[in-house]
């Protein structure tokens, strides 16, 4: 693996102490393919702490899925933002994001081997606690952390924020281990009603130990504040949702690592 190393120092609210975040720039693998993904983790304690993977919108690993990367080692964990679609492949516009998702969502187990090799990734960490993993993703990552759900992975959760949640193969709910939480925006007309309906039916019939929150007046992508703040072009910023949804990530965070 190859590391680039750079810090960021980051305050704990009320201590006197600053938490040393460090992170890194990890070259790791899929088959032949080369990934590049980003590590987190504050240095300023020793020993090992839950380890979260995050996955990427559709504009591919960016400083957004790397700031929540870093927020959540802010919280103590040992964070991995993923690179579902490759070194180097990141869209220039959302004619190229619409091209790279088209190539997952049509292939699920290329998908899903995306997300172990991210999986497989965190664990090698030394400071992650193997016992104690889950991950989230947001818009086509959130679809991405459900399909890994379904394919079995050895998880404690996985949460998705205002994700895709259709799948070709509802039947593989059974093999879900983790926990699931799932945060939509209730206007969201990218994920319907229909689409919603037919993931709890999926969830329900495979006794997954599931939760769904709906933010009212939410639509697509509404935490992050590069969508805008105009919720009829189907995708905007809703600072109140943003909040809530990271406060309930944290809540289940607390309960599926006790």
């Amino acid at each position: 693996m190859k590391y680039i190393l750079s810090f960021l120092l980051i305050a704990l609210l009320g201590q006197g102490a600053l938490a040393m975040i460090k992170t890194e720039t990890v070259e790791y693998k899929q088959g032949a393919a080369v990934l590049e993904g980003y590590l987190a983790y504050d240095d300023s304690f020793p020993g090992k702490r839950p380890g979260v993977m995050v996955v990427h919108e559709w504009m591919g690993l960016n400083d957004y899925a790397k700031k929540r990367a870093e927020q959540l080692a802010s919280l103590g964990y040992v964070a991995f933002a993923a690179d579902i679609y490759g070194k180097g492949v990141r869209p220039k516009d959302t004619k190229e994001a619409g091209e790279q998702v088209s190539i997952y969502r049509g292939d699920r187990a290329l998908m899903r081997a995306r997300a172990i090799a991210g999986l497989e990734e965190l664990k090698k960490c030394p400071l992650t606690d193997t016992f104690k993993i889950a991950a989230i993703g947001y818009c086509f990552g959130g679809g991405t952390v459900l399909e890994l759900a379904r394919s079995g992975a050895k998880l404690n959760g996985v949460v998705s924020f205002h994700g895709n949640l259709y799948t070709p193969h509802p039947e593989d709910a059974r093999n879900i281990r983790a926990k699931v939480l799932v945060l939509h925006g209730g206007d969201d007309p990218y994920v319907p009603a229909e689409q919603v309906a037919a993931f709890q039916k999926e969830m329900r019939e495979a006794s997954v130990d599931w939760q769904m929150i709906i933010y009212g007046g939410a639509v697509h992508s509404f935490t992050n504040p590069a969508s805008g703040n105009d919720p009829s072009k189907g995708a905007a910023y809703n600072p109140e949702a943003d909040r809530r949804s990271w406060k309930a990530m944290k809540q289940f965070f607390s309960e599926i690592f006790q």
